[in-house]
């Protein structure tokens, strides 16, 4: 496929999000897709690399849980091969705290043969489990 076509399929699959339609966004992985997100898996409930689409389902489950995304704009889109990279607008609200976190996403898509294979994300981490920790010292407990 063409970049043109894979970046179309990545822009499908925010639009998908966007909508909230989280079956439309998984129909559109691979069966094996890998989904790695960064940061301390014992901070941040979203971190780690998850397989398949259940995997990735079980990802999107944890965000709703914990985070409300309150900005999510896409802002650009660089394709080359079967990679596509995009920057995101995002502000979070963590459901724990309340406290917001401004954040400029980069994320990296493999996509061939119409699906996407592969995800990682790149953010400040830092900003994010600091936010979290904040979450744990209200409840009293040490991060």
């Amino acid at each position: 496929m063409s970049e043109q076509d894979n970046t179309r399929t990545v822009q499908e699959a925010y639009a998908a999000f966007g909508r909230g339609d989280i079956a439309a966004l998984l129909a559109m992985l691979d069966e094996g897709v890998e989904w790695v997100t960064p940061g301390p898996p014992e901070v941040m409930p979203t971190a780690g690399t998850r397989r398949g689409r259940e995997g990735v389902a079980e990802f999107f489950s944890t965000l709703a849980e914990t985070d409300d995304i309150e900005v999510f704009e896409p802002q650009e889109f660089i394709a080359r091969g079967d990679k596509v990279v995009a920057i995101i607008k995002c502000r979070t609200r963590l459901k724990a705290t309340g406290r917001a976190v401004d954040d400029e996403l980069v994320h990296i898509f493999t996509v061939r043969d119409g699906r996407i294979t592969r995800f990682r994300e790149y953010f400040d981490t830092a900003a994010a489990v600091e936010a979290l920790r904040g979450a744990a010292a209200q409840a009293g407990v040490s991060g």
